[in-house]
């Protein structure tokens, strides 16, 4: 399984740490030690790519991860997800799936014994800390692009409205070798 991270870091930027930076760091690889020794219990044989996801997650970044089926990515991810207290979202990306079907939709809704009607807004797929989001690559370009959107702004637009997401916001999206035609 290959894993890509998108870690957002600006080129040519230059870091200076100042005693406060250091103890965060310390703090970090503590934190990053005892998450893989966790999720080394669960997670066999994937090490490298567990140690992307973990970077990805705590640069607010996201990933793909592109392998087989069975390789335990739904497992990995589910699984950090619940280590963190965080709640986990699975999304099925297929070739019918619209954007309102990961976004969210308005819908009327009729008061009870007033018959007023108001528009409510029902959340979608995509409000959720840990995103998984299988075989991204199948999914037509629309609602990649609200995908997209929603990890670029870490925000919905819906109907004019924008709603923000909750943070932290990871997105892993799956896809299969080019030799695997979905599953």
């Amino acid at each position: 399984m290959k894993s890509t991270a998108s870690l957002g870091a600006v080129p040519g930027a230059r870091a200076s740490l100042d005693e406060a930076d250091l103890r965060a760091a310390e703090r970090l690889t503590k934190v990053y030690e005892k998450m893989t020794q966790q999720l080394g219990r669960v997670i066999i044989g994937q090490n490298e790519v567990l140690k992307q996801v973990l970077i990805a997650l705590f640069c607010q970044g996201h990933c793909i991860l592109e392998g087989v089926p069975g390789l335990a990515k739904t497992l990995m991810i589910s699984s950090i997800a619940q280590l963190l207290s965080l709640t986990f979202k699975r999304i099925q990306f297929t070739p019918d799936l619209m954007p309102s079907d990961i976004t969210g939709t308005e819908i009327l809704e009729e008061e009870e014994g007033t018959g007023r009607r108001r528009m409510r807004f029902v959340k979608g797929p995509l409000f959720g800390n840990i995103i998984l989001g299988d075989e991204i690559n199948r999914t037509p370009p629309k609602t990649q692009a609200a995908l997209l959107q929603a990890m670029q702004e870490f925000k919905v637009t819906t109907a004019g409205t924008d709603f923000p997401l909750e943070k932290p916001f990871l997105v892993l999206g799956t896809q299969n070798p080019i030799e695997q035609e979905g599953t």
